[in-house]
């Protein structure tokens, strides 16, 4: 019966018991999993990027969670302000949790919104110009901020699209410099 060499210890005549080392059953191939995404085409592998709809379905929800968190935080900590000194415990508490529920949604469909515009656009553009650039995502940024201010008239919208633009050149060069800086 032969040992594999890791099975025993340095300097000893003696081996480790291991009862499954002579058993060749191909169950043993279950738990040999890969170590990289599988893909039923080969097609699909190459591409570098998310489909439009895994697209949209991250920008969409990241959006809407984070806004909900920050606006629940925000509604929070109005509610514990606007607290005033002959309310009961349980008013109190009342004000807090209206307070935060209300801004959470607010911010949070306010930035869904927000992701599902950026996430159209910027796949929309993925698709028109054939390549997966930084141009994609600070186009996407201008057309989602003035897209998503419009309805207040052309100022507020020049306004909205430079910042998201800018925004967007902000988020690129952190991602670029994530890469180039933070090990991973």
């Amino acid at each position: 019966m032969s040992t594999p060499r890791s099975a025993e210890p340095e300097g000893s005549k003696t081996r480790l018991y291991n009862p499954y080392q002579d058993l060749q059953v191909p169950i043993k191939n279950l738990y040999n999993l890969p170590t990289s995404p599988e893909y039923l085409f080969h097609e699909e592998a190459l591409k570098p990027h998310r489909s439009w709809g895994e697209n949209l379905q991250f920008y969409t929800g990241s959006g809407y969670l984070g806004g909900a968190i920050a606006g629940g935080a925000k509604g929070t900590l109005d509610g514990i302000r606007s607290a005033e000194p002959g309310d009961t415990l349980k008013l109190r508490v009342n004000r807090v949790l209206n307070s935060g529920g209300q801004m959470g949604r607010r911010l949070g469909n306010s930035l869904g919104v927000v992701g599902l515009i950026f996430a159209g656009l910027e796949s929309g553009l993925l698709h028109w110009r054939g390549t997966d650039d930084m141009l994609n995502s600070v186009a996407a940024g201008l057309g989602t901020g003035a897209l998503f201010k419009a309805a207040a008239g052309p100022r507020s919208a020049a306004i909205a699209g430079a910042i998201g633009g800018i925004a967007a050149v902000a988020a690129v060069a952190g991602k670029q410099a994530m890469k180039r800086y933070v090990p991973i």
